[in-house]
C-alpha cells in the first residue's frame, strides 16, 4: 500500500526533527559521523532527482557552519537543514527506504519542505562557496 505525504506532513515530520537537530549539532565529532553515514547513503540512491540533489549542498552547509568556516546563516536553517538529513538518514520513515522509488518519496517530501523554508539561505551560501573557493 502506497503513503502519500503531502506538505504539511512533511513540514509537520521535518520539525519533528528540531531537537534531534540541536543535539547532533552540539556534538562535532557525532555530527562529522553522521554527515558521514549520509553521504555514503546519498551513493546508494540509484536515481536522487532534482528534490533530493540539493543533500550535498546541505550537507556542505552543515559541515561548513560546524566548522565554524561560515556562520552567516540563522541558526533556525541550520537546525532545519539538519533535521532533513536526519530524516533521510534514518531507517524509520513514513515510507521504508527498502520500497524500490516510493521509498524515497517521504525523503523528497522532508527535503522540499526544509527547502522551502531555507532556500535563500542556501543559495547565499552557494555563493559564499563559490567566492571563497570552496567544493563539497
Amino acid at each position: 500500500m502506497e503513503k502519500n505525504i503531502d506538505d504539511k506532513s512533511a513540514l509537520r515530520e521535518l520539525k519533528k526533527g528540531y531537537g534531534k537537530a540541536k543535539t547532533l549539532l552540539n556534538d562535532v565529532d557525532e555530527l562529522e559521523r553522521f554527515l558521514q553515514r549520509l553521504e555514503k547513503k546519498l551513493k546508494t540512491i540509484p536515481v536522487a532527482g532534482d528534490k533530493l540533489a540539493v543533500l550535498p549542498i546541505m550537507i556542505s552547509l552543515v559541515r561548513n557552519y560546524i566548522k565554524k568556516e561560515y556562520t552567516d546563516v540563522p541558526i533556525g536553517t541550520v537546525i532545519a537543514v539538519t533535521s532533513a538529513l536526519i530524516y533521510v538518514l534514518s531507517p524509520v520513515d513514513i515510507i521504508p527506504d527498502s520500497i524500490p522509488v516510493a521509498g524515497y518519496l517521504d525523503d523528497a517530501a522532508i527535503v522540499t519542505a526544509c527547502w522551502e523554508l531555507v532556500k535563500s539561505d542556501v543559495e547565499e551560501y552557494k555563493s559564499w562557496r563559490q567566492i571563497n573557493g570552496k567544493v563539497i
